[in-house]
């Protein structure tokens, strides 16, 4: 039996090019040096899955990888990554024991917290590193300012833990406003009077981090001892604004990891009025050919990207969609000369020829940001973990989620 041409038994899968993580991680790193590296790899990594990108990000650089939940965690150890791994935020009293056993580092931010990690620390053979972060004004997650003291006393009186970091999260770090900058600005503020006030308590922070992608680009007082990159790792700058080129003064640029691509399932020419898909949204506005590709909203092509004005990549140019996006598959409006064939290449993210379409492009249309256009995703569609820095070509790995 021949083999497919693609990963799956259907035409449609993602690209995940490791060298590009390798490379976002050292353009970030020298912008931010001498600051550590904390590649955030939580949600599968953003959708590209957490183990390659988390080896390739510690290949170049990274020495702390961050996670959202315990479970993620576990998966990196699991695969034998032994890098330290910080779980973002303050774990269930029931899951301090796997924190424990699998060498990860808890965030805390209650007194209970600090209870339940120091019963499951009782029994460990060396103290577990623990990190305390702060709400400097985000108010989702973090101790007040004022009691922080008192966790990190409570932490040095419990035998099984060592306080280990202060940390806090920008909240609009990526906002181009004046008002934006000025609360960034008392965001970084109220961090270091906290430091300050807890080192003159006697409890000198080891480590502060507090910068995101944004916070890393745009404010070099925020870098302080480490950054926690996401978004920027996988080759999206937080905003169009924002990217460490413009930083930099004309520095690199960060590149892509993601591509996502699919082939031409069925093709016909329909007359002027008629209107594809479901609901029948939509007439065209000339004699088109109209190309179906086997990939819908089940695979994270939400339905308003069709409603507003989305398009895919089919013979090196852009093309709308034609109609509504179902769950499998979208129809695509070629246009009335258009040479496409059963089989043809679809690029929905990535380069085809000339002619592009970026995570931003989605965000822009979808009125979102390229965090969620990643993250949505979905796992019906195959990763295949290339490699564009090796020799002979790309590696061609599935990475089965």
């Amino acid at each position: 039996m021949a083999e497919h041409p693609y990963p799956g038994l259907r035409p449609t899968w993602a690209e995940i090019d490791l060298a590009a993580v390798r490379h976002n991680t050292r353009v970030l790193r020298a912008l931010a040096a001498p600051a550590a590296f904390c590649a955030v790899v939580k949600a599968d990594a953003y959708g590209h899955g957490s183990v390659p990108v988390a080896t390739a990000a510690l290949e170049a650089g990274a020495t702390w990888l961050a996670v959202a939940l315990v479970e993620e965690g576990v998966a990196l150890r699991r695969a034998g990554i032994d890098a330290p791994v910080l779980v973002l935020s303050e774990p269930d009293a029931l899951a301090m024991a796997a924190v424990v056993d699998h060498g990860l580092t808890p965030t805390l931010y209650t007194a209970a917290g600090v209870a339940a990690a120091a019963a499951a620390a009782a029994g460990a053979r060396a103290p577990v590193d623990v990190h305390v972060k702060v709400d400097t004004g985000m108010h989702r997650v973090g101790a007040d300012p004022d009691a922080v003291a008192a966790l990190v006393t409570a932490i040095d009186h419990a035998p099984g833990l060592r306080f280990a970091a202060l940390w806090s999260h920008l909240a609009v770090a990526d906002g181009p406003g004046p008002d934006d900058r000025a609360f960034t600005d008392r965001q970084i503020r109220c961090f270091q009077e906290t430091a300050t006030a807890l080192a003159a308590a006697g409890h000198r922070p080891p480590l502060l981090h507090m910068a995101n992608s944004a916070g890393t680009i745009a404010y070099a007082g925020a870098r302080f001892d480490m950054i926690r990159i996401g978004i920027a790792l996988y080759g999206v700058a937080p905003t169009p604004a924002l990217d460490p080129q413009r930083a930099a003064g004309g520095g690199t640029a960060l590149h892509p990891v993601l591509s996502w691509h699919s082939r031409v399932s069925m093709v016909r020419t329909l007359d002027p009025g008629e209107r594809p898909s479901y609901g029948r949204r939509r007439p065209l506005a000339e004699r088109s050919l109209v190309a179906t590709v086997p990939v819908g909203y089940a695979d994270g092509v939400p339905r308003r990207y069709g409603a507003d004005g989305g398009c895919v990549l089919i013979a090196g140019r852009r093309c709308p969609l034609a109609g509504t996006v179902t769950m499998d598959q979208i129809v695509v409006d070629c246009g009335p000369d258009a040479d496409v064939a059963i089989g043809d290449d679809v690029v929905l993210i990535g380069r085809q020829g000339p002619a592009s379409l970026a995570v931003q492009d989605w965000a822009d249309v979808l009125g979102t940001i390229g965090n969620e256009v990643l993250t949505e995703i979905g796992s019906r569609v195959p990763r295949v973990v290339v490699d564009s820095d090796a020799t002979g070509g790309p590696a061609g790995e599935e990475e089965n989620r």
